[in-house]
């Protein structure tokens, strides 16, 4: 399957990058600087590119079978690009009729927000991180009102290392007590899965330990 990653130099990106191509599809990886991936692959092509460009992110989707976003702003909390360079991706899917879309958003957005404990209701996304996360959930209206075959993804707290609890995939509503952590490598093998398994379409995803 001919796939792009948007996001792709990201922590989550990269990782998914690796992980679609040893599932041997073939991947176009687009950032800002594509080339800091250090990928060798034949299945891997690079598109420099900003995807708050309308013309750039529609050039780069054309031709695809399927788009991944996994983008971020870094150090940034009052960046849009969550909301507008997914909006650009989903008017770029409709004119090129790309119709497989799997976003990755955060848990606690919409209606998983019961699973946050206080630390990430009230100070994290209440307060610190509040631009971040209302990003997030405008992004994911986004997504659901797009018409297109789409998976909402919805991790808790990053890390590097394995969590010491398993990881729970489709954290139900009702969840509580989580740690509220998943490591990065299976976010990415999460996502990259999506493209075969059509379990979750139309439907919003927690990960979570």
């Amino acid at each position: 399957m001919h796939v792009i990653v948007f996001g792709a130099t990201g922590t989550v990106g990269r990782l998914t990058v690796q992980s679609l191509l040893e599932e041997e599809h073939t991947v176009t990886a687009f950032a800002r600087a594509p080339h800091k991936l250090k990928i060798k692959n034949p299945n891997l092509r690079l598109f420099a590119g900003d995807a708050l460009n309308a013309l750039e992110v529609s050039k780069a989707v054309q031709g695809h079978d399927a788009v991944v976003v996994t983008l971020g702003a870094g150090m940034s909390r009052k960046s849009v690009i969550r909301s507008q360079g997914t909006l650009n991706i989903i008017k770029a899917m409709q004119t090129h009729r790309v119709s497989r879309l799997i976003c990755q958003s955060t848990l606690g957005a919409r209606d998983s927000w019961g699973n946050l404990n206080f630390w990430w209701k009230h100070v994290m996304f209440g307060a610190l991180l509040a631009p971040v996360f209302r990003d997030h959930e405008v992004q994911e209206q986004l997504v659901e009102a797009s018409g297109l075959d789409w998976t909402i993804v919805r991790p808790g707290a990053f890390t590097d290392a394995p969590t010491r609890r398993e990881v729970i995939e489709d954290v139900p509503s009702t969840a509580r007590g989580l740690d509220l952590k998943i490591a990065r490598r299976d976010v990415a093998r999460f996502l990259a899965r999506q493209l075969a398994d059509r379990a979750y379409v139309g439907r919003a995803v927690g990960l979570s330990s």
